[in-house]
């Protein structure tokens, strides 16, 4: 079976680098899957999971925002932040998602309510990743 290589990076260092027989990203636009060969292309990331199909197994990544960078034999992932499943600290995601909606009851202005909602987005995506819900 065919693979391509999958680095994906934070500003504080690589979270994942290994090779997947298929890599599935939430972009800008929806969903993006990637096979061994792939054309060359640069696509946005939103805040979701990356699923990284390896043999029978799919691993889990929480990304939120960044790039996907394809190329035929390596995709790379350039991410504002990045964890993998096995790293997320659920009692802290799920404390982020309480805060977070909190400031969106309380609905001061429009920066925090923004701010908060994304906040909001960034701790379920967390919390998706770590029980497996995708």
């Amino acid at each position: 079976m065919k693979t391509i290589a999958v680095n994906i990076v934070t500003p504080d260092g690589p979270v994942y680098d290994s090779e997947v027989s298929m890599v599935i990203g939430v972009t800008a636009t929806g969903e993006m899957g990637v096979l061994p060969g792939h054309i060359p292309t640069v696509a946005p990331l939103g805040i979701g999971a990356v699923r990284l199909k390896k043999d029978n197994s799919t691993e889990l990544v929480a990304v939120n925002g960044g790039f996907l960078e394809i190329r035929p034999e390596k995709v790379t992932i350039l991410a504002q932040s990045a964890e993998r499943a096995t790293d997320i600290d659920l009692a802290r995601a799920q404390e982020a998602a309480r805060r977070a909606e909190a400031r969106l009851q309380a609905n001061k202005d429009e920066v925090d309510f923004k701010r908060a909602e994304l906040a909001l987005k960034r701790a379920m995506n967390r919390i998706n990743v770590y029980e497996g819900n995708i």
